[in-house]
């Protein structure tokens, strides 16, 4: 059974798996295309923040960024390594976008990177319906981002 709480940045797991996704995408592309939020960027005031959890067992996290009164992005979706595969990342998801859709937000959008690792993402993205779409928000063209958006 998978628990989603909102919050958990202060657990010691969460912030392994944070450095876990950060070296990630540093892996992955440039670190000038890496669009990730640290901790600090995870606790402003516009982003919230959810673990996964079963029992004591950390198994992903997902975050919400208010971009305006209609528009979000989600951030920093990552599932533990052990977990994957398992239906954790669906689920973090689905919950994402049930709270943008109970906040009255009309679009949720996102950015990936384009190397192969970033597929099982982009495949999770597009069985949601995301659909590929120019930059949004502060982005900008860059090889090795992608930008996905789904009308809620």
């Amino acid at each position: 059974m998978i628990t989603i709480r909102e919050g958990g940045l202060d657990d010691a797991q969460v912030q392994d798996l944070l450095r876990l996704h950060a070296a990630g995408m540093l892996a992955n592309s440039p670190a000038e295309s890496c669009h990730f939020l640290d901790l600090s960027g995870l606790q402003a005031a516009d982003v919230t923040f959810w673990s996964a959890w079963a029992g004591a067992d950390l198994l992903g996290m997902g975050a919400l960024k208010q971009l305006d009164a209609t528009h979000g992005e989600v951030k920093s979706m990552r599932t533990v390594p052990a977990q994957l595969g398992k239906g954790i990342g669906a689920a973090v998801l689905e919950h994402i976008l049930a709270v943008a859709r109970a906040r009255g937000l009309t679009r949720l959008s996102l950015e990936t990177g384009t190397a192969p690792a970033f597929e099982p993402a982009i495949r999770l993205y597009t069985r949601y319906g995301f659909a590929p779409c120019p930059p949004f928000g502060r982005y900008a063209e860059d090889p090795h981002s992608r930008f996905l958006t789904l009308a809620l």
